[in-house]
Order: C-alpha cells, then sequence, then structure tokens
C-alpha cells in the first residue's frame, strides 16, 4: 500500500479528502455548469460541424476558381458597336484595385493570334471535329489547381486547357444531337487529344501544338491556358500590339459584401457565372460567426462557473488543506479530488455535446446530401471540442494546485 514520505496511507489521504470535497460540494453550481457547459459547446460544435458539411455546396462548385475570386467584366452596350471600347483602362484597374473589400487584381489576357483546332475520337470511326477557338490567360496563382499539372514551358509541346463546362453542355445537347456526333462526358472528353494549329494574322508564321482538356469550369466562361504559353505565343505570333483587358479577376475580402454590389452596380459591371453561391456562402459565414460567437460566451461563462466553484470548495476547506499540508501529505495527494472534478466535468459536457452534435448532424445531413453537398467525415466538431475542452482542463489544473500552494504558504 502506498504511503508518503510520513507514513500515511494516500489511499486514506484521498477517500478522506473525496469525503470533505463530497460534503461542501454545491450539486447546484457543478450542474450549472455541466448544463452551461454543454449548451455552449453542442452550439459551437454544432455550428462548425454544420458549416463544413454545408460549405461544399459552394466550394466543392469549382475547383479551378474559388469562391472570393470574382470575374468581372464591362457590360456591352450598344455604345459599343460604334467605337466605345469594353476594355478596362489603366485609371480603372487602379481604382478597383483601392477599394478596401480588393486583395488583388488580375488581367484576362487575350490570344492576339488565330487558333485552329482539331479533335478525332481515334476509335474506328474516323469521326473528328475541326474548329475555331480562342484563348485567354489569367495570372497562375489565380488558377486554383496543381501547379505541376498547369505549368507550361518554353518547347513543351502539349498545353494543358480548362474550359467551360457550359461549352461541353452545349456541344452535347446542341451540336452533337444536330450533327449526328456522339456525345461526350468530361471524363471521355480530357482522353481526347487535341491537334491545335496556331497562325499569326497574316498566315505567315504557324505553330503546331498538342493539347489535353485539364478539367472544366463553371465560373470561367472562357477557354483558358497557362498564362506563360500565352505571353510567349503572343510575342512570337502576335501583332505586338498592346492590349487592354476586357475582364479582370478579382480576389475579395468578402464575395457577397454589399460594397461589392454597389460599385459594380454604379459602373456597369458585371460578375461572371453564378453570383448566388458567393452570397450564400458569404451569409453562411456570417450566421455562422454569430452562432460560434453566442456559443463561445456561454462556453466562457461555464468555464468560470466551474472556477468559482472549485475556489469555494478549495477555499471551505484551506483549513483542512493546510493541516494536510503540514502533516507531510503531498500536495498532488491533496489536490488529486479537485483535479479529477476539473477533469471530469469537462469531459462529461464533452461527450453529451458531441452527443447532441452528431444528432443535430444526422438530421440535417440528409437535406444537404440532396442538395449536393460532400458531407465528408464528422471531425470538425470532435476536433474543436477536444481542443475546446482541453484548453478548459489545463486552466482549472493549473488554478486547482496554485491554490494547494496557497494554503500550504498559509
Amino acid at each position: 500500500m502506498k504511503k508518503t514520505s510520513t507514513g500515511h496511507d494516500t489511499r486514506g489521504c484521498g477517500q478522506l479528502l473525496s469525503r470533505l470535497l463530497r460534503k461542501n460540494t454545491s450539486p447546484a453550481r457543478i450542474a450549472g455548469f455541466l448544463v452551461s457547459n454543454f449548451l455552449g459547446l453542442a452550439i459551437v460544435l454544432g455550428a462548425l460541424q454544420f458549416y463544413s458539411d454545408a460549405n461544399s455546396i459552394w466550394s466543392a462548385d469549382d475547383s479551378f476558381v474559388k469562391s472570393d475570386w470574382l470575374v468581372i467584366n464591362k457590360k456591352v452596350t450598344s455604345a459599343n458597336t460604334f467605337g466605345e471600347s469594353a476594355d478596362f483602362t489603366p485609371e480603372e484597374i487602379a481604382d478597383l484595385e483601392r477599394q478596401p473589400w480588393v486583395r488583388s487584381v488580375g488581367r484576362f489576357t487575350t490570344a492576339d493570334f488565330r487558333i485552329f483546332a482539331r479533335m478525332s475520337a481515334g476509335n474506328g470511326t474516323g469521326r473528328s471535329m475541326s474548329t475555331s477557338l480562342f484563348f485567354e490567360s489569367i495570372p497562375d496563382e489565380y488558377v486554383d489547381v496543381d501547379k505541376s499539372l498547369w505549368r507550361w514551358k518554353k518547347g513543351s509541346g502539349e498545353v494543358p486547357v480548362i474550359i467551360s463546362r457550359d461549352y461541353l453542355t452545349l456541344y452535347n445537347f446542341g451540336f452533337a444531337s444536330s450533327a449526328g456526333l456522339p456525345q461526350m462526358s468530361e471524363g471521355l472528353m480530357s482522353g481526347i487529344p487535341l491537334e491545335l494549329t496556331l497562325t499569326s494574322e497574316d498566315g505567315t508564321r504557324m505553330k503546331r501544338f498538342k493539347g489535353h482538356v485539364a478539367g472544366y469550369s463553371n465560373r470561367l466562361n472562357t477557354i483558358l491556358v497557362p498564362d506563360e504559353f500565352m505571353r510567349i505565343e503572343n510575342a512570337e505570333l502576335g501583332s505586338g500590339a498592346t492590349r487592354n483587358p476586357s475582364r479582370l479577376v478579382v480576389d475579395v475580402n468578402s464575395p457577397g459584401d454589399v460594397a461589392i454590389s454597389e460599385y459594380l452596380e454604379a459602373r456597369d459591371l458585371e460578375v461572371a457565372g453564378d453570383k448566388s453561391g458567393a452570397s450564400a456562402s458569404f451569409l453562411l459565414k456570417v450566421v455562422t460567426g454569430v452562432t460560434v460567437a453566442i456559443g463561445a460566451v456561454i462556453t466562457l461563462l461555464s468555464f468560470f462557473i466551474l472556477l468559482l466553484s472549485l475556489s469555494l470548495i478549495m477555499e471551505k476547506n484551506a483549513t483542512t488543506l493546510h493541516r494536510l499540508l503540514m502533516l507531510g501529505y503531498d500536495a498532488g495527494s491533496v489536490a488529486k479530488p479537485y483535479t479529477r472534478l476539473a477533469v471530469y466535468a469537462p469531459l462529461g459536457a464533452l461527450f453529451l455535446a458531441l452527443c447532441c452534435a452528431a444528432l443535430l448532424r444526422g438530421s440535417y445531413l440528409p437535406a444537404l446530401e440532396g442538395l449536393g453537398a460532400d458531407s465528408g467525415s464528422f471531425i470538425a466538431a470532435p476536433a474543436a471540442g477536444a481542443i475546446i475542452t482541453l484548453l478548459v482542463i489545463i486552466f482549472n489544473v493549473v488554478s486547482v494546485r496554485r491554490k494547494v500552494r496557497e494554503s500550504w504558504r498559509r
């Protein structure tokens, strides 16, 4: 049987202190902590898990352009038919960059040469399709894709291409059905090589490349190639004339900010693609932030309730604790009953909160999956709950030990 340096039975000490703890503990205070901590954690964990599950509806919509990147252009009006340019001037771009909600602005570069593409099925039918194309590029940092798959260097014979998913839809349900050509899935089209012929405007210079479809975008209504490829070929096949960009990609702080809509409307600017996703994602962030803040306040209050309860209990037992320490019992044995309460109470609240978050997730998950959400795994709530509970436990244990040391000095 383990004893202290003075020969006292540590188990007996623990039983004695446990009896003292049960005698002076206020069940109402402990219950108040459990209920408040459970409610606070349940709100925080439920909100974070819901955000993790629901955000995939918008964030997974386009794997190449992030939700906080806006592609903008000027509205085309009848004035443009009579010579007014729809391009952005340097002054207009500078004004846009000065806006507080703008982090950076990227410029679209258009091809200054002619592009002809040929695609053959290669399945023995002899069917092929040829068409004129157009290329655009944006700085590589605005293309959210593995750089090793998107990088192009001079001398490379194959060019990666990202096309609008709408173009494939138009081909399948418009052109293919009327021309008697087979419809193609995204995977099938990605595996068919493209034969690209690039020609200068005067027809005196020509280059040939192989191309492949690297992906499809819902928000980029264009055919995108690497920026380095565009700059090199414009220099070698283009006219050399400097052109202002007709479209811009803007990295913004909050895509759903009202100030952005007001700015664009005042200057007759349009946002390419579906804007509802960005607004919904912004609203989801705001609602989640408010909910987490409320839960955090409740959790913080519950923490103070437990800390106050432990302090009051130890204050009532201060004389007894001091005598036990003077008799030679070590501080760890004296503090053990209070440490247990400081550890087990938050863990109990965490367990109840996780059960509540799991039940809540089970109730909303079928609806989110029906909207196309990729729910993933139940990670956000346990991870956040473990971090919060660990911090609470550490702080409480440190406070208990400090109180014991104060009893020794009395």
